[in-house]
């Protein structure tokens, strides 16, 4: 892969600052020093919260969360973040929640789930879910589905395990997640060695959050494996095209179509997995977080403005 001719050199640089913060070996080391090299790796990113946001820690139901406001919102942001179920919390995602909020004028409500592999999967799920009900509770119904590479994952989760049990949900948007595709062909191995994810980190990644063999047909860790895609909410998929998890997003995408839902896939030229901290040094992720943040405005409002179709 001619990864020179496709990343352009802004996307270089912020490549070469992260890999100089948290090195390629990271998963190598042990889960306590790949925490505390992330949590710097993130504060060397972070930018100052935009003045007109508030931000409160509480707790929903015992899990932790960070909940951001921006006047008087009517919508809530459930964000979850990425990190391969091991690494983050709430503040390696601290700055994309403030500024999610201070453009969409929504409330974000930003969930510290429990980590792998001290905890296994389906904890980091039911801290999702929890977070959920308790945003429903306090704030009402019109909630938006955000997360990024794991935190998708968990969002997808949510929005499955929501179908007859919840309507709270107006939509999801899921940024460059991984959700249980296969991982022998297309982007898994044309993507195999992308800089930022391997595809050994992501078997690394999914192998550490379960006990014992993987099961195959549980949606709630492997959203792909649900049998039924009907009832599922608005989704757009935002996706970096470097990247060995992207076909999982066109996939998601394929089966809420098929199953006559919404969904629309955004797939970014030229960028790499984890480009949202990239935001304000590098044009491409700077253009495609601004086409984040309308489309959560977007779904919290009701609107739709893609025309993807079944095929």
């Amino acid at each position: 892969m001619d990864y020179e001719r496709l990343i352009d050199e802004e996307t270089w640089d912020f490549i070469q600052k992260t890999g100089e913060l948290y090195p390629d070996d990271a998963v190598e080391m042990s889960i306590e020093e790949q925490r505390l090299i992330y949590d710097a790796m993130a504060r060397e990113f972070r930018v100052p919260r935009p003045d007109v946001v508030s931000v409160t820690d509480t707790s929903a139901n015992a899990v932790p969360v960070r909940v951001y406001t921006a006047g008087d919102p009517t919508r809530t942001v459930l964000f979850c973040h990425g990190g391969g179920f091991v690494v983050g919390g709430l503040d390696s995602h601290d700055d994309v929640c403030a500024e999610i909020c201070a453009q969409t004028g929504y409330r974000v409500v930003a969930v510290d789930y429990r980590l792998a592999p001290e905890h296994k999967h389906p904890a980091s799920f039911e801290d999702a879910w929890t977070a959920l009900e308790w945003v429903e509770a306090a704030y009402g119904k019109g909630i938006v589905l955000t997360g990024d590479s794991a935190g998708a994952n968990l969002c997808a989760a949510v929005a499955h395990h929501a179908r007859g049990r919840t309507e709270a949900i107006l939509g999801q948007v899921l940024i460059y997640g991984a959700f249980g595709g296969d991982v022998n062909q297309g982007s898994y191995i044309e993507h195999a060695q992308a800089p930022m994810l391997t595809r050994e980190d992501v078997l690394f990644y999914m192998d550490i959050r379960i006990e014992g063999e993987a099961p195959k047909d549980d949606p709630l860790l492997i959203p792909l494996a649900d049998s039924d895609f009907a009832g599922l909410p608005p989704t757009v998929l935002v996706t970096a095209d470097c990247d060995p998890v992207r076909d999982d997003s066109r996939d998601y995408r394929d089966r809420i179509l098929e199953a006559g839902g919404k969904a629309h896939w955004i797939n970014e030229p030229g960028l790499i997995h984890g480009y949202l901290r990239a935001r304000h040094t590098v044009g491409r992720a700077r253009d495609s977080f601004e086409r984040i943040s309308v489309a959560i405005e977007a779904l919290g409002q009701g609107i739709w403005s893609y025309d993807d179709e079944a095929s």
